[in-house]
């Protein structure tokens, strides 16, 4: 790489769009994690310019140091923090080997110390409740119905479950074809409920929220397009008030549930590895914890604790 190109006024743009490129490209990246990415670099780039630094070579460890004291002052969760020095790291690493920085400084980088927070998850009887509230007998009740159960009985990511092509249910065999992080498939298993929920629902409900309109997507809108988060998110929250549930109910939540009632029923860590898509066996482990953590509160309350 040239002189230019490091001494350039535009390098940390340049770098950052390369960057941004390599993982659209060559990593394969969902959107989802990709803009995720992007927030926080373009956050860094950011930072950076009120520092007064246009070049990812006049970055030095203690400045990325200050950078993420700055965001845990701020009040970021300490998943946030990780996944805003994963992105850090990773565009630093990118710069040194393509010549636009001689160093990598976020090299022994190291993400906050600390206690990893438990997972939210939601009661059996909770999940009973959300999931008895869409109402199949109209079309988008039968819709939210069949993502519900799909969701909690297969722990996809929403961005896997809005993303499912129609072609991904295999009812013969009862499973899910899944693509996840890193284009990556996965196959899981789906639980008789779930799938009587999507037979309803691809037996007529499907069809009328499309109208005459024709799509690819397993999960669609009136509109006939695709559901979105954004879309899924909002109508998990308002079936979750409806049933009653206090905590405040996302996607990652029937993600947590379905983790945690498979292993409180001894299921092996392996196996919901698998399920979860999880790359490192470790961040399966969590869940392990939370078991521990509720047979404390159970030990707790025997009146000769």
């Amino acid at each position: 790489m040239t002189e230019a190109l490091l001494a350039g006024p535009s390098a940390l743009d340049e770098a950052l769009d390369r960057y941004l490129a390599h993982l659209r490209v060559e990593r394969g990246l969902l959107n989802a994690t990709l803009e995720a990415y992007a927030r926080d670099l373009r956050e860094y780039a950011d930072w950076l310019a009120r520092q007064g630094i246009s070049r990812l070579g006049d970055v030095t460890q203690p400045i990325i140091l200050q950078h993420l004291a700055a965001l845990q002052i701020r009040g970021l969760s300490r998943a946030s923090q990780a996944r805003h020095l994963a992105s850090v790291r990773g565009l630093h690493k990118f710069a040194n080997a393509e010549g636009f920085a001689p160093t990598d400084p976020s090299e022994g980088v190291g993400a906050t110390r600390g206690s990893r927070p438990l997972p939210h998850f939601l009661g059996i009887e909770e999940v009973d409740r959300l999931l008895a509230r869409p109402d199949s007998a109209t079309a988008a009740g039968a819709r939210d119905k069949a993502m519900l159960e799909l969701l909690y009985a297969s722990g996809l990511r929403v961005s896997e479950l809005v993303g499912l092509p129609l072609g991904a249910i295999d009812a013969q065999t009862g499973v899910v074809r899944v693509r996840g992080k890193g284009g990556k498939e996965r196959i899981v298993p789906v639980g008789e409920r779930a799938r009587e929920a999507l037979a309803t629902y691809l037996s007529g409900a499907r069809q009328k929220l499309l109208g005459a309109r024709h799509s690819i997507d397993l999960f669609v809108t009136p509109r006939g397009g695709r559901m979105t988060r954004q879309g899924f998110w909002k109508l998990l929250a308002r079936h979750a008030r409806a049933a009653g549930i206090e905590q405040r109910v996302y996607p990652h939540t029937l993600r947590h549930s379905f983790a945690t009632h498979l292993l409180e029923r001894g299921a092996d860590l392996r196996a919901v590895q698998a399920m979860l898509g999880h790359a490192d066996i470790g961040t399966t482990q969590i869940y392990t914890h939370v078991d521990r953590e509720r047979l404390k509160a159970v030990i707790a309350k025997h009146p000769r604790a």
